[in-house]
């Protein structure tokens, strides 16, 4: 099972989603958010032959990879990419808590390859996870994912094993993603920053806005944890999070 499900039925722009106009992402996180972790990966494994992340970052390697190193710390970068033996996409792990924030990353894939990244609360019994939203870039599109009320609700999950591929069931799914295509050079470093803000999930690459998508999962209360998905290969560098003031923390 691959870490970001994309059904093809979701590869166009859906209701509630668009592009975005010009806003610089960057200066106003740095301006109202307050930094909760960061990481520039310039540091060495001590075993290379041993995943070693350090700084707080785990993976699922010990349990879909029989152990197998699928993380290594090359270049002062993170180099992910999945081992032959797994039986799902590598997931990167880091513990962080926020209602609103932002995470600023930098990426670099190859043809085919793919970088997620999936906020996540495992203490949410009702998906699978705790999966709630996720960003997830190839060289092509950018897809914006509302998890919790989307495909990884465990309702909706049983529903789909028992079978039901209703017109009803396939417009809901469909409503849960919004792709936004995308021309990235394979081999090459850009920026990926995403946003979430109440019930609105936006992204920008190279300080160009991508797109925006609103859904009800993405306001879930709270975010503990972010998630690196990579089902074949990627290069991460410089990460960090911040949290934002929740807009509902204006109202009186």
């Amino acid at each position: 099972m691959k870490l970001s499900v994309l059904p093809p039925l979701c590869f166009s722009l859906l209701m509630f989603a668009g592009p975005l106009a010009a806003f610089d992402d960057d200066a106003f996180v740095r301006e109202n958010g307050t930094a909760l972790f960061q990481d520039d990966f310039n540091r060495h494994e001590s075993t290379p032959d041993k995943e070693e992340i350090g700084n707080g970052w785990t993976t699922n390697s010990a349990w879909r990879a029989k152990g197998t190193k699928q993380a290594s710390l090359e270049d002062g970068a993170l180099h992910v990419t999945k081992a032959a033996v797994a039986d799902h996409g590598v997931a990167i792990f880091h513990d962080v808590a926020f209602q609103d924030g932002a995470v600023r990353l930098r990426f670099k894939l190859d043809d085919g390859d793919d970088l997620g990244v999936d906020f996540v609360d495992r203490e949410l019994k009702t998906v699978h996870a705790g999966h709630l939203c996720i960003a997830h870039v190839t060289l092509k599109n950018l897809a914006l994912t509302d998890e919790k009320t989307g495909g990884m609700d465990l309702a909706i999950q049983e529903k789909r094993q028992a079978g039901d591929n209703s017109p009803e069931m396939l417009k809901l799914l469909k409503s849960k993603t919004a792709i936004f295509p995308l021309d990235l050079k394979a081999g090459e470093w850009h920026t990926l920053i995403v946003v979430v803000s109440g019930d609105v999930m936006r992204a920008t690459i190279d300080t160009k806005p991508i797109g925006e998508f609103k859904s009800a999962g993405i306001a879930h209360p709270t975010k503990r944890m972010i998630t690196l998905a990579v089902n074949k290969s990627a290069w991460v560098d410089d990460v960090k999070v911040w949290s934002l003031k929740c807009e509902c923390e204006e109202k009186p």
